[in-house]
């Protein structure tokens, strides 16, 4: 394929993803599973397809992906929800790819038990991105999508872990269940060690990341680096990605300029869009290339093998969350919770609608469809990888089923269970911590006003002090109305919704003006965009409102 082609290929996917994004955003329907319906009927017309190399997706599209996940999560929400976390991305991981790997080698005529596990390992990482996207929408709890964000960010590592053992040993003919435990031990905890390292590397370079040209160069490198750095030693690349991630995220407000991190987060969300979107549509395009190593298998074969993988991805799940909530307290899988919450509401197990969320938020992407495809299709003695082409087809209709089935009905199922977080809640919190930040901003004007100073410096105090007081009196208004309402949602105020509009019609008058100035040449380009920015960082602080 010439660069040209290739280069049109690429603009088309954009303009595809672009169209999908504004059809979901209307609609509610989940970007992901539409972008891999418009792939699936772009493979069956004629024409190239551009196939998945499964190096290129877990080297150069994995690691940014995983990493600004990683980013955008809370480390100390995941800690606070470690035992759930733990027990969905390895213990559930794990036994999903055990039992697919045993009903292979019982019912699949003439499948290994490490074949098996293999594929159980590609299939059993759920890949969060289309149910976050609709359950942030519909405003799923916070702490589910907590769990739901855990889990995506961890068992990536444990799957293709565990998939690269079971490779190797149906490519060598040998298994043994205490070497494999060993090796995924220690790949895992090499990741996190690589990526400890990479993120406290990344916090030692923070002086120089003032400059935000500087510290985007060095974000969008950072996953690269924990990669590479964790494959070259033989641990989890991908472990090392996340933990890096977070620690990094964690770190962030503290150690970084507001500018750095305006532009970072701009340029990862951008990075996110176009290659999740990407991602999506090319996995509908791979299911020719599936489709065609079937022929040699008998259709009872391939639907045992299919019903095998998908009864096992379907029903483990919610069973797994079921059977954890009648361990003892100290064992069960749990929400965790804010700290300020009481033990017993804090520690308190799973419920059935939140189990009903969890087991329906467990849809497949791109994750398993790149780790099916990097099993070799030759084992160390030169022969065919054994049921190579049955095991990807069951890969793909295991993404097909989940990510469309389950992805397309997430949202009404999570409207019917009735689970919504609570907005008023949210929004109380963070009023009161903006009036705690206020008032810790007037108490140091109150030092400084001890301190030696001039009468210039006095009227730059009263100053700031009327607009804080001005700023800590709307916060507090805010509080008292939330405080009033019965609603979980947050109330209006009229008098703060017509403050808004007043606000936005004053900054495009604003820009209007700036623009005339230019047209007629009494303010050159350089200076629009200086003034023009100042408008804009304004004009951001204000909350989203649909524009008239």
């Amino acid at each position: 394929m010439s660069v040209e082609t290739t280069l049109l290929f690429i603009l088309a996917g954009v303009a595809v993803v672009v169209a999908i994004r504004w059809i979901a955003d209307r609609t509610g329907l989940p970007a992901a599973a539409l972008l891999t319906l418009i792939g699936i009927l772009y493979a069956v017309l004629p024409g190239p397809n551009i196939e998945l190399e499964p190096e290129v997706v877990l080297t150069l599209i994995l690691p940014p992906l995983l990493y600004n996940a990683a980013l955008d999560s809370s480390l100390l929400d995941i800690r606070r929800n470690l035992r759930t976390v733990i027990s969905l991305s390895v213990v559930l991981v794990l036994v999903t790819a055990l039992l697919i790997g045993l009903g292979f080698s019982l019912w699949v005529a003439g499948a290994t038990m490490a074949a098996g596990v293999a594929l159980g390992a590609a299939v059993a990482p759920p890949d969060p991105v289309a149910a976050l996207a609709v359950g942030k929408k519909v405003g799923l709890p916070h702490n589910i999508v907590t769990l739901i964000q855990g889990e995506g960010l961890l068992n990536d590592a444990t799957a293709l872990t565990l998939l690269t053992v079971a490779v190797s040993a149906a490519s060598s003919g040998h298994f043994s269940f205490g070497h494999t435990v060993l090796e995924f031990i220690v790949s895992a905890g090499g990741g996190v060690i690589a990526g400890v390292v990479v993120a406290y590397a990344n916090r030692a370079s923070r002086p120089i990341q003032r400059d935000p040209l500087i510290a985007n160069a060095i974000s969008l490198s950072t996953p690269f680096l924990a990669y590479v750095i964790a494959e070259e030693v033989h641990v989890s690349g991908v472990l090392a990605v996340v933990v890096a991630g977070l620690i990094v995220g964690h770190d962030t407000p503290r150690l970084s300029s507001g500018a750095s991190r305006l532009q970072v987060a701009a340029v990862w969300r951008l990075v996110d869009f176009l290659l999740e979107g990407l991602v999506f549509l090319l996995i509908g395009q791979q299911l020719p290339r599936v489709i065609d190593g079937l022929s040699e298998y008998k259709t009872s074969t391939v639907v045992i093998a299919v019903s095998i993988t998908v009864g096992v991805v379907l029903l483990l799940r919610p069973l797994f969350l079921l059977v954890t909530q009648k361990l003892p307290t100290s064992m069960h899988a749990r929400l965790g919770g804010d700290p300020e919450e009481n033990a017993a509401k804090r520690d308190r197990a799973l419920n059935g609608r939140e189990i009903t969320a969890l087991s329906w938020a467990g849809t497949r992407g791109v994750i398993t469809l790149a780790a099916a495809f990097i099993i070799p299709a030759k084992t160390d003695d030169g022969a065919p990888f054994p049921d190579l082409d049955l095991l990807l087809f069951c890969a793909f209709v295991v993404v097909l089923v989940t990510l469309v089935g389950q992805g397309l009905t997430f949202a009404p199922l999570v409207r019917m269970l009735g689970l919504r977080a609570n907005k008023s809640d949210k929004a109380r919190q963070r009023n009161e911590a903006r009036s705690a930040s206020v008032r810790a901003a007037m108490d140091r004007l109150e030092e400084i006003q001890q301190d030696e100073h001039d009468d210039a410096d006095d009227q730059a105090i009263e100053t700031m002090r009327k607009q804080l007081n001005h700023r800590l009196e709307r916060y507090l208004r805010r509080i008292d109305l939330l405080d009033q309402s019965d609603s979980d949602e947050v109330p209006v105020s009229p008098q703060y919704e017509a403050a808004l509009r007043v606000r936005r019609a004053v900054i495009d008058a604003q820009r209007e003006e700036l623009i005339r100035w230019r047209d007629t040449a009494m303010l050159d380009d350089e200076g629009l965009r200086v003034l023009e920015r100042e408008l804009d960082h304004e004009e951001r602080l204000l909350p989203d409102r649909p524009r008239a």
